[in-house]
């Protein structure tokens, strides 16, 4: 069975390790919990335990601290995965060393429900073996690409990895404008959100593009189209979200210094 070390805990690594733990043997390192099974900090960790994969799962600011002491105890041994936004190969690589194995990975919270979707980038070191195990280990959480430019990462970041926080936003802001509209909350939310749910499973299974499926839906003079005559008058909505998603952009980009 593949060894896991899981290095943080929190909203996201949580998530990885709910779904990691049905089929993998995960060792955790975390040092604000309260989990017997788990560890405070790499000293905290049994000499008997050597990962296959050690999993990068803290905060972007604190990776510079404590790698060190993970090169200095299994060196380029493991597969190391980092889901850090902003921090680049080059930087792992300057404190794991040349020959360490690093693959980078970005997924996003619908990894809870086996539903994410996760982008990966491997350092030109990384085998063919490692890249496999990589991918089966993002495809226990949903779906997983790999692109060949690591500069797209940081877009990535800012599309997939932060995006089903805008994709709440919207359902919350729908609620809302459904309950200013007469409906009972429960009633408004329940309609915000299977509609989401169908209209991108409509998306998932049609060949026809985004402006199509929202041509179909737009009968001249209807109820639709008044809508969007709100929504997208002067190109204010899709400004906004280009100009949200190139922020989040920027702070990845930041991050990396």
């Amino acid at each position: 069975m593949t060894n896991l070390l899981l290095v943080g805990c929190g909203k996201m690594g949580g998530a990885l390790l709910s779904r990691w733990q049905k089929d993998y043997s995960v060792h955790v390192i975390e040092p604000s919990s309260a989990q017997p099974s788990w560890h405070k900090n790499l000293e905290a960790l049994p000499a008997t335990v050597f990962p296959d994969v050690i999993v990068f799962a803290v905060k972007p600011q604190n990776l510079a601290e404590i790698l060190p002491a993970y090169k200095n105890r299994f060196g380029d041994k493991p597969l190391y995965l980092s889901i850090a936004a902003g921090k680049t190969t080059a930087f792992f690589k300057n404190y794991l060393g040349d020959s360490a194995q690093i693959i980078r990975v970005m997924p996003n919270t619908p990894t809870m429900v086996g539903k994410g979707m996760s982008i990966m980038y491997g350092a030109k070191n990384v085998t063919k073996e490692n890249r496999e195990l990589a991918t089966q280990l993002m495809q226990a959480v949903g779906k997983a690409e790999w692109t060949q430019d690591e500069s797209q990462m940081d877009a990535v970041t800012a599309l997939s990895g932060s995006g089903p926080a805008y994709v709440f936003l919207f359902l919350d802001a729908l609620t809302k404008a459904g309950v200013s509209a007469g409906l009972p909350e429960s009633l408004a939310k329940n309609l915000a959100v299977e509609t989401m749910t169908g209209s991108c499973a409509l998306a998932q299974n049609n060949a026809e593009n985004f402006e199509q499926l929202r041509k179909n839906v737009t009968s001249p003079g209807g109820t639709t189209e008044a809508a969007l005559h709100v929504l997208m008058k002067n190109d204010a909505f899709e400004t906004l979200i280009k100009e949200a998603v190139l922020a989040a952009k920027e702070r990845s980009e930041a991050l990396a210094e």
